[in-house]
């Protein structure tokens, strides 16, 4: 794997779509690979930029814009974009590539489709992961998801920076000041900026809604940015408060970027166990430490592992230590505190 790694820190794009493939799979075989490429590419540096909003608000579009402008930067762009699965045949149609109509002769460019796999949240669970090999190969990279509503908020946990994108006359603004929603933004932007009267409408209505939110202690000013990705026109803008944001949290990004491994940690370990296995290992304050422990070690698919055999080892006590590749099981702790009945 330090091959591969090393392949992928330089932006080889083979190396990158192998180590993309490796950490899709799902296949038990597949994992102590994993676990030893995620550990070899910790620390990547390149800015994570979400892209999130309803469907058809023309985020694709917009994804394309912004690679084209900062490939025009001479900056390295990698974009995963998040298709969703079909409920009744679990299959993806994974469009949003061919949509985008990028040069695949780039070589400072890597585009990428992930099937959500019937995961809720906008993200694949194999999102993170993916993101860890794109940063390591590239400046910047875009994440582009399915489509969210109020409560869909993973890509906070695998990004640096959040865009929520709306539409001119996209809704009652009072939408907007919902919680789910107003809590993934860094950035705002109004698209398809060339509907000129509806949009500058919309944009005033959420900076008045913006406003109303600071004022009451509900949240934060945010900028708001009117863009079109057809025509270009506010999409340097776009970039600049995008920038502005990396470079206002860049003494807290390694604390943000754990915090979002613990999170995500524990979101797959709740979808292998369901709240009982919460409530097992001590709920939830006592799970983060472990997790917290774990990503000592290792990246969240084997952080999720251990605490997994943790949970199995307490359900059996005399079944003995069964773990696999990678860390042995954390030690004990006193977990009377955090405990739930």
């Amino acid at each position: 794997m330090g091959d591969l790694a090393a392949a992928v820190r330089a932006g080889e794009k083979t190396a990158v779509a192998r180590a993309l493939n490796l950490v899709e799979d799902q296949r038990p075989r597949a994992r102590a690979a994993v676990a030893e490429l995620l550990v070899a590419l910790r620390g990547a540096g390149g800015h994570r930029v979400g892209l999130t909003g309803p469907p058809g608000v023309g985020k694709s579009t917009l994804a394309a814009a912004l690679a084209r402008a900062l490939r025009d930067s001479r900056r390295t762009v990698g974009v995963l974009a998040i298709d969703p699965s079909s409920a009744r045949s679990g299959g993806s149609l994974l469009g949003d590539r061919a949509r985008m109509g990028f040069d695949p002769a780039d070589e400072g460019l890597f585009v990428r489709s992930l099937a959500t796999g019937g995961d809720r949240g906008g993200l694949s669970s194999a999102a993170l992961a993916a993101v860890d090999v794109l940063a390591a190969a590239y400046e910047v990279v875009l994440v582009e998801t399915t489509g969210v509503g109020q409560s869909e908020t993973d890509v906070r946990l695998v990004t640096d920076t959040v865009a929520l994108v709306v539409q001119p006359g996209g809704g009652d603004v009072l939408q907007f000041l919902k919680a789910g929603v107003m809590e993934i933004p860094d950035v705002i932007v109004v698209n398809k900026a060339d509907h000129e009267a509806l949009a500058q409408r919309t944009a005033a209505e959420l900076q008045g809604a913006l406003q109303t939110m600071v004022a009451v202690g509900a949240g934060e000013a945010l900028p708001l940015v009117r863009a079109s990705a057809t025509t270009g026109e506010g999409v340097a803008e776009l970039l600049e408060a995008l920038d502005a944001h990396r470079s206002a949290i860049a003494a807290e990004l390694g604390a943000r970027r754990h915090a979002g491994e613990v999170a995500w940690t524990l979101r797959l370990f709740r979808r292998l166990h369901g709240d009982h296995g919460v409530r097992v290992l001590g709920g939830e304050e006592a799970l983060r430490r472990w997790a917290d422990e774990a990503l000592a070690h290792a990246a969240p698919p084997r952080a999720c592992e251990t605490l997994s055999e943790r949970y199995l080892a307490t359900l059996c006590p005399d079944a003995g230590p069964s773990h696999g590749p990678g860390p042995a099981p954390l030690p004990p702790h006193d977990d009377t505190e955090t405990s739930t009945p």
